[in-house]
């Protein structure tokens, strides 16, 4: 399964008033393990940057003046999210921004629904920990995820942790005995190295409130699944 984490940085807060993106990041996932392969790109505008906006990201008109313009990386930014299940934390808001640049182009595009299934990850955590704030540098508390970097706001740097983020919230990071191509994504086999027991394993049992965080965890990850959770379903079936 092929999952692309995105984030973008516009000018202001809402397309129909005029506000463009301004920045493009992508992080790669593959069987639920982060890939190298990213997608990043700074785009001019061709509009002035809201101060607030500034405020947050800390991009400037200045900086921004020798990027490409949307229309000159759409094919390949497409290319890279086609047939992808996006991640993305508040949806909502950076499909409308990418459906609008994509609509605005006149060029015959669709709209990111039509190439791609999109994950909400503010959804999910807002049924994971109902009445709590979930925005990410809270989310990055709460699943120990580093974010001491996140001084300002950036597409690369926050599809990154909310990579980490998403795998804390649903199960984890899945790491066996493959690894991935950083340009392909295919999985490259390593060597088995066999163990061979020199006694019987022992058997250490949970303290009680080892117990519960065990049960607190597979009711997370029954939340996230859609109650497809089979080892909380073993636990049931234990006692």
């Amino acid at each position: 399964m092929r999952q692309v984490i995105l984030d973008t940085e516009t000018t202001g807060l809402d397309p129909k008033n005029g506000h463009r993106i301004i920045e493009i990041g992508c992080v790669e996932v593959i069987d639920r393990r982060i890939t190298k392969n990213t997608y990043h790109q700074y785009i001019q505008p061709d509009r002035e940057i809201d101060a607030e906006a500034i405020e947050v990201h800390g991009i400037t008109n200045e900086f921004l003046a020798d990027k490409p313009r949307f229309n000159e990386i759409v094919s390949e930014f497409m290319q890279f999210i086609d047939g992808a299940e996006l991640v993305i934390h508040n949806a909502a808001f950076d499909v409308g921004f990418i459906d609008h640049e994509l609509q605005q182009l006149k060029q015959g595009w669709k709209t990111v629904i039509d190439y791609c299934t999109v994950m909400d990850t503010l959804a999910l955590a807002r049924q994971l920990h109902p009445g709590q704030k979930n925005n990410l540098d809270i989310l990055c508390r709460r699943y120990d995820i580093d974010n001491s970097g996140r001084d300002l706001h950036g597409a690369l740097l926050d599809a990154e942790l909310l990579a980490d983020v998403y795998l804390a919230m649903t199960g984890g990071q899945v790491s066996l005995l493959a690894e991935e191509s950083s340009q392909t994504g295919q999985a490259v086999q390593t060597e088995i190295r066999r163990v061979t027991r020199t006694g019987a394993l022992p058997l250490i049992q949970p303290n009680e409130t080892e117990y519960q965080a065990h049960l607190d965890y597979l009711e997370r990850i029954n939340k996230a699944s859609g109650g497809q959770c089979v080892w909380q379903q073993d636990e049931q079936t234990k006692h």
